[in-house]
């Protein structure tokens, strides 16, 4: 390998300066668009001096003197045309857009957990309490400060705002429709993660002979959807060491795997310390009933109890959500650490 140095010996290099403009230069703001389609309210302005013409010709003429009743009418006629101009459905369209472009801009202003509302008052507020204690819990432990919890309709909410969506299922919430089942698989496919939980280990874990009604239900929803092949959480997957070592992801109950995404390289298993591609499994398994073991009440205590009823598996849980929640937003940065050895030593060589 040779080096060309393309500049001249005795070449001197000037800094760039500012060039001398005659416009001032000033800071440009990068805000909300703020066009507004202007057809309806100039049709609507035109119908209203078109009432005011026509109202000018009558007294002109002095047809509105002799006729009171016709300048009731013509007056009637000009109220109308004013109310038309002012509720403009294009100018109340360009509004409702506004108002949504601040949502989505306050959706995505902080990193937010978001969970799936199923209908069920008991199993959303859970759902709800779970998250916001696993977001308190990041605070404390991680430099991630999550925002408020999102509940989410997948049949209308846009999805594609945050990077986790726990889904609790229940027999008894309505089955989504196949839209709302599209839409999930959109998400998925696009690089988002769903983490279904039938709450269901001492019934029946995901996987075994006797199916549960729980168990059930997500297999209908998961015949909608492009699953790709699963397997439970090995002993050298990214999650297990994203950002505590752990060995199992507890949550109200303990014994059932986290099941993710198959690696490619199984056959490779014993071969590399952290296993998985490039990218981060769409889906999550699981019936340990995580958001149960993360929910706190309103004084910051436990609201259900573990099964056994063990603090340290509570603690465990927390541990394996904020694990959860370093893999999605970092993917497999720890397996790429393998690699850091052989790169030093090519860079010595």
């Amino acid at each position: 390998m040779v080096a060309h140095n393309l500049l001249a010996p005795d070449a001197e290099l000037i800094p760039i300066t500012r060039p001398e403009a005659s416009a001032p230069i000033s800071a440009i703001s990068y805000g909300l668009d703020e066009q507004q389609p202007l057809k309806g309210p100039l049709f609507a302005t035109a119908l209203a001096l078109l009432a005011l013409d026509t109202l000018a010709v009558l007294w002109l003429g002095g047809r509105l003197r002799r006729k009171p009743k016709l300048a009731k009418g013509a007056a009637t006629l000009l109220a109308i045309a004013l109310t038309l101009a002012m509720m403009s459905p294009d100018a109340a369209r360009a509004q409702d857009e506004r108002a949504g472009e601040a949502d989505a801009i306050e959706a995505i202003s902080q990193t937010r957990i978001a969970y799936v509302i199923t209908g069920l008052s008991s199993v959303d507020a859970t759902s709800r309490a779970g998250l916001q204690g696993l977001s308190t819990f990041l605070a404390a432990k991680t430099a991630l400060e999550p925002g408020a919890p999102a509940g989410v309709d997948i049949a209308t909410d846009e999805l594609s705002f945050y990077p986790l969506i726990y889904w609790p299922i229940d027999p008894d919430a309505p089955m989504p429709n196949e839209e709302a089942i599209a839409r999930i698989d959109a998400y998925m496919q696009s690089g988002g993660t769903v983490l279904f939980d039938t709450r269901d280990q001492y019934s029946s874990g995901f996987g075994s002979d006797a199916v549960t009604p729980a168990t059930q239900r997500l297999r209908d929803i998961l015949s909608g959807l492009n699953v790709p092949p699963l397997e439970p959480v090995p002993d050298d997957h990214v999650l297990t060491k994203s950002f505590f070592i752990l060995p199992e992801f507890p949550g109200r109950y303990r014994g059932s795997p986290l099941w993710v995404e198959a690696s490619l390289d199984s056959s490779t298993r014993t071969d590399r310390p952290v296993r998985v591609g490039d990218g981060v499994t769409p889906i999550m398994i699981t019936g340990n009933d995580l958001a149960g073991a993360w929910a706190l009440d309103a004084s910051g205590e436990p609201l259900l109890p573990t099964v056994p009823n063990d603090p340290l598996q509570r603690l465990y849980a927390y541990r394996a959500g904020v694990n959860i929640m370093m893999y999605m937003l970092t993917g497999n940065y720890k397996s790429d650490q393998v690699h850091v050895p052989v790169l030093l030593e090519r860079l010595g060589q």
